[in-house]
């Protein structure tokens, strides 16, 4: 009588397939499409899976996940960006990409721009634009603008330099600060200098527009955030001062959302960077809760002077 050979193990995920290859952590027989490499042998899709939820996930410096190095949240500003460039242009025709101020570099006003820029506006009466678009402005209740200006840019070199200082700076600081954190700074940055331009910008003034606010809050990180880590800031100090030259001297540019950009994303820096590592997250997180709190207690009360 003769011996009958042992059967050959199929994966546990895939009957039909025969293999001869365990998960290292179940002992399960796994097939080549279920392996997954580890630091001996392999593993099957639960066993990397459970190890994950059980593993305690690596912190950046300032308490984000390694997730930041992907840059995720800095490709998909930069993506809304270009989406909304892209509408504004359809909004007019195909127009606003060029011939407006700087020499004609910069684009025009689209009707998109009239929607969402920082438009202070005036308690008696609406705007009326010369395309026949009527808006009250922020005094009246649109406070959406103070956010969706941030998104919205005159014209394609506009738009490039602000995304390519988004790419560059976005790059490093959501590696760093990690997702969440990141998108906290740039937001409020960009509400900073919104709210900034709002208290200062004339009622009639074109509406205001760009993602200015948030670059400059993410140049103020950049630099607190090397100041922590206790690396050299000779390079960054150039570009900063800079960029303020810029803004003081060239013409139609919002000077009050720049410095409210950066001294907005200066304070946000400081709250996350300097957070002490025990109850840091909750640290972190009542700190940007107090700066948008005073940003909404700012423009509650420049709305009422102005409407007073």
């Amino acid at each position: 009588m003769t011996e009958q050979p042992p059967a050959v193990p199929t994966c546990y995920r895939h009957p039909s397939r025969e293999t001869w290859v365990r998960c290292t952590r179940c002992d399960r027989p796994i097939c080549p499409d279920c392996m997954r490499q580890a630091a001996v042998g392999h593993q099957c899709p639960d066993c990397v899976a459970e190890g994950r939820r059980t593993q305690r996930q690596t912190r950046t410096a300032f308490g984000g996940t390694t997730a930041g190095q992907h840059g995720h949240v800095t490709k998909a500003l930069i993506g809304l960006n270009v989406l909304a460039m892209v509408i504004s242009a359809i909004s007019a025709g195909g127009g606003g990409l060029v011939g407006g101020g700087w020499g004609g570099l910069l684009g025009g006003i689209t009707p998109v721009i009239e929607w969402g820029g920082v438009l202070v506006g005036r308690s008696d009466v609406p705007i009326l634009f010369p395309d026949g678009a009527v808006y009250g402005g922020i005094v009246q209740g649109e406070f959406y603008r103070l956010l969706t200006n941030m998104f919205l840019h005159y014209g394609l070199l506009h738009l490039a330099l602000n995304m390519w200082a988004l790419w560059v700076l976005g790059g490093m600081l959501e590696a760093g600060l990690g997702r969440l954190r990141f998108a906290a700074l740039y937001l409020l940055s960009g509400l900073g200098g919104a709210v900034a331009v709002f208290l200062t910008h004339a009622p009639n003034a074109p509406p205001a527009a760009g993602a200015s606010g948030a670059v400059f809050g993410m140049f103020a990180a950049l630099f607190i955030a090397l100041r922590r880590l206790g690396r050299d800031t000779s390079g960054v100090v150039p570009i900063i001062v800079i960029n303020l030259v810029l803004t003081l001297t060239v013409p139609g540019i919002a000077i009050a959302g720049h410095l409210g950009g950066l001294v907005t994303g200066a304070v946000v820096a400081a709250v996350l960077v300097y957070a002490p590592h025990r109850h840091r997250n909750g640290f972190q997180l009542a700190g940007c809760g107090a700066v948008l709190i005073a940003l909404t207690a700012l423009t509650a009360v420049g709305a009422t002077l102005l409407t007073g």
